[in-house]
């Protein structure tokens, strides 16, 4: 299946989604954002997940104590799972850095798409 995407760019927002904490992430969750993979995806990430953790790029967002995405890096090279677009929204929002400057993103997502174009990623 081939997915329609758009490369978006800009600098890093710097934001917080209220109800969202956005940190980076431990050893100690490599399992769990595993699971959430394998949950949405029906595959786990193992050698990307140990790779972001050594380049210290992984980042995950909780909601109600529990997380509920991970992003890799912010860059076409990384890529991101996450329960909803909430969980997503938070995540690009905390970027501290675009590698690259640019991103990919399913424009079947109207509802993220939009909201990054509100945000002036171009």
């Amino acid at each position: 299946m081939r997915e329609p995407l758009a490369v978006l760019k800009d600098t890093a927002l710097q934001l917080e989604v209220l109800g969202y904490v956005v940190r980076k992430a431990t050893a100690a969750d490599i399992d769990i954002c595993n699971q959430l993979c394998f949950q949405l995806h029906g595959h786990v990430c193992q050698i990307e997940l140990l790779d972001a953790i050594e380049q210290q790029t992984l980042t995950v967002v909780e909601h109600n104590g529990c997380i509920t995405g991970y992003i890799t890096v912010l860059s076409l090279d990384g890529h991101t799972v996450a329960h909803s677009n909430q969980d997503l929204k938070a995540l690009v929002s905390a970027a501290t850095a675009i590698s690259e400057s640019r991103f990919l993103l399913p424009t079947r997502n109207t509802e993220l798409l939009r909201w990054c174009l509100e945000e002036d990623y171009t």
